[in-house]
C-alpha cells in the first residue's frame, strides 16, 4: 500500500478554507483506528494484577499474556498494506473494526488464560492493521501543505485512546471499591475494563462508512471519475483536477508493486534506508515507553503506591502524553522532524536517568523514601512528555514519508513490524527485569535513549516540506 500526496502544481494541492474542515473530519475519522490502537494497547494496564491473581501466574507467564497481543500487531502491520491494496483502504478499516469488537467481547468473557491470550492476539492484529492503514490513508488524502499536521492525527488519537482507557479504568476501579476483581455488572472489574472497548470499536466501523476511499486506490482499480470527485472534495474545485489525476497516474506508472525482495540490497541484507526505518522503530520502543502504558499501575504499586492512586497516576501520565503530542503537532511542520527527535532524546535521557536513580533506593516500609518517590513520579512525567513531543509523533511521520515510492509499501510494513517486535521484547521482558533490578532496567532504557541521539544525527534525513515523490 503506497501512500501518496503528490507534489502540488502552483495553486494546487492545498485545501481551501471551505474544504479544510472536511479534510480534518476525514483524517480524524481515519485516526479513530489510532484511538483504538491506544485504547486496546493500554487498557490491559488496569487488568495486570487481577489477571496475575485470578490465574495465579508468575511474572514470566503474566508478561506473555500482556505481550502476546504484540505478535498479532506485527502480523497485522505486515499484512495490512497488501490487504488494503487488494480491497481498498476503507474495507481494511472495517475489517479492523470488526476484529477490535470481537477482541473486546472475548477478552471480557474469557473461559481460561489460553483464550484470553487468543482474544488479545486478535485485538493485536487489528492494532497492527490500524497502525499502517491510518497514516498511509491520511497521507494519500491530505493536501501536501497540511500532510505533517494531519499525519500527526494518528499519534494524537493514540494518546487520547491511552488517556481515555486509563480514565475509564480509574472510574471502574473506584466503582468496584478499589478492587480490580470487585464485582461490576455481574463481572469482575477488570473484565468490564477490557469489554468497554466495544463502544469505540463500533464507532470506528460506523465512521468508516462516512469517509471516501483513497483517490490513489480508486485510480489503481480504474475508477478515474470517482477519484477525481474525491480530489475535488479534499482539495477544492479550484485545484486543477485533471492535472492532479494525471500526476498521480504518472507516479503510479513509474512504480511497481513493492515486495519484500525490493528491500534487499547493500552489504547488510536490506537497503540502508530500510535499516534507518527499522532503527527509528526500534529506538522508539527500546526507551521503554510502553512500560509506562502497560505496567504503570503495577510499577507504582511495587514501590508502595496504593492501587487507586496508582491508577490515577497512570491517567495523569496519559494527560501529559496528550500535551506533548499537541506540542509535536504544532511544531512538526514548523521546526521539522529531525530537531524534534533530538530535543526529545535529550529530555528522555534526563527523565529516565532520574527514574533509574530514584528506583535504586531501598524501600522503607514498602515504599520509596519521600524524596525519591517524588523524583520518580516527576521524572516519569518528564520522560513521557519528551517522548510525546518528539519520537511519539515524528517516527510515524518519518515512516510515512521517508521511503522512495517504489518501496514505500513494503518498507513501511517491515518498519512497522519491527516496531511491534521491539515493543513485544520490552513488554515481555519488563516483569522479569523489574524483579531482577528495577533501577538497572531503567539504566538500560536510558542507554537506548542516549544512543538515539547519534543515530538521528548521522543517519536520519529531514523530510519536512518534501513531496513524497522526492524521497530517494
Amino acid at each position: 500500500m503506497t501512500s501518496t500526496a503528490q507534489a502540488p502544481k502552483p495553486g494546487a494541492g492545498t485545501a481551501h478554507p471551505d474544504h479544510l474542515g472536511h479534510v480534518i473530519f476525514i483524517a480524524a475519522a481515519a485516526a479513530m483506528g489510532g484511538f483504538l490502537f491506544g485504547y486496546d494497547s493500554s487498557v490491559i494496564n488496569g487488568a495486570v494484577e487481577a489477571i496475575r491473581d485470578r490465574y495465579d501466574i508468575g511474572p514470566a507467564a503474566l508478561a506473555q499474556v500482556i505481550a502476546i497481543a504484540l505478535i498479532g500487531c506485527a502480523v497485522g502491520a505486515a499484512t495490512a498494506g497488501r490487504i488494503a491494496d487488494r480491497i481498498g483502504r476503507i474495507r481494511c478499516m472495517q475489517i479492523a473494526a470488526v476484529l477490535f469488537t470481537i477482541s473486546a467481547v472475548g477478552s471480557a468473557l474469557p473461559f481460561a488464560l489460553w483464550d484470553l491470550a487468543l482474544w488479545r492476539i486478535i485485538g493485536g492484529f487489528a492494532i497492527g492493521m490500524a497502525s499502517v492503514i491510518g497514516p498511509a490513508y491520511i497521507a494519500e488524502v491530505a493536501p501536501p501543505a497540511y500532510r505533517g499536521r494531519l499525519g500527526s492525527f494518528q499519534q494524537a488519537a493514540i494518546v487520547v485512546g491511552i488517556a481515555i482507557s486509563q480514565l475509564v479504568n480509574w472510574g471502574l476501579l473506584n466503582a468496584a471499591g478499589g478492587d480490580q476483581r470487585g464485582k461490576l455488572m455481574g463481572l469482575e472489574a477488570w473484565q468490564v475494563m477490557l469489554g468497554v472497548m466495544v463502544v469505540p470499536a463500533v464507532l470506528y466501523g460506523l465512521l468508516s462508512f462516512a469517509i471516501p476511499e483513497s483517490p490513489r486506490f480508486l485510480l489503481s482499480v480504474g475508477r478515474r471519475e470517482k477519484a477525481r470527485a474525491i480530489l475535488a472534495e479534499v482539495e477544492g474545485e479550484k485545484t486543477d483536477l485533471d492535472a492532479r489525476v494525471a500526476e498521480i497516474e504518472n507516479a503510479m506508472r513509474r512504480e511497481h508493486k513493492s515486495t519484500f525482495k525490493d528491500l534487499l540490497g547493500g552489504g547488510f541484507f536490506f537497503k540502508p534506508i530500510v535499516w534507518i526505518g527499522i532503527g527509528l522503530s526500534v529506538f522508539q520502543q527500546f526507551v521503554g515507553i510502553n512500560v509506562a502504558f502497560y505496567y504503570s499501575s503495577t510499577l507504582w504499586q511495587s514501590v508502595g503506591v496504593d492501587p487507586t492512586q496508582s491508577f490515577f497516576y497512570s491517567f495523569t501520565t496519559s494527560i501529559i502524553n496528550i500535551i506533548g503530542t499537541v506540542i509535536a503537532m504544532i511544531f512538526v511542520d514548523r521546526i521539522g522532524r529531525k530537531p524534534l527527535a533530538l530535543i526529545g532524546s535529550v529530555g528522555m535521557v534526563v527523565g529516565l536517568a532520574l527514574e533509574a536513580w530514584a528506583f535504586s533506593y531501598h524501600l522503607v516500609d514498602g515504599k520509596l523514601p519521600a524524596t525519591q518517590g517524588w523524583v520518580a513520579l516527576v521524572a516519569a512525567h518528564v520522560f513521557v512528555l519528551f517522548f510525546a513531543l518528539s519520537w511519539g509523533v515524528v517516527v510515524w511521520v518519518f515512516l510515512g514519508e521517508m521511503f522512495p515510492n517504489r518501496i514505500r509499501a513494503a518498507a513501511l510494513g517491515v518498519a512497522a513490524s519491527a516496531q511491534w517486535i521491539a515493543n513485544w521484547a520490552i513488554t515481555a521482558s519488563f516483569p522479569s527485569l523489574a524483579d531482577w533490578n528495577l533501577s538497572g532496567t531503567y539504566v538500560i532504557y536510558t542507554v537506548f535513549a542516549a544512543l538515539s541521539i547519534p543515530f538521528v544525527l548521522k543517519f536520519v534525513k529531514e523530510t519536512k516540506g518534501k513531496a513524497l515523490e522526492e524521497m530517494g
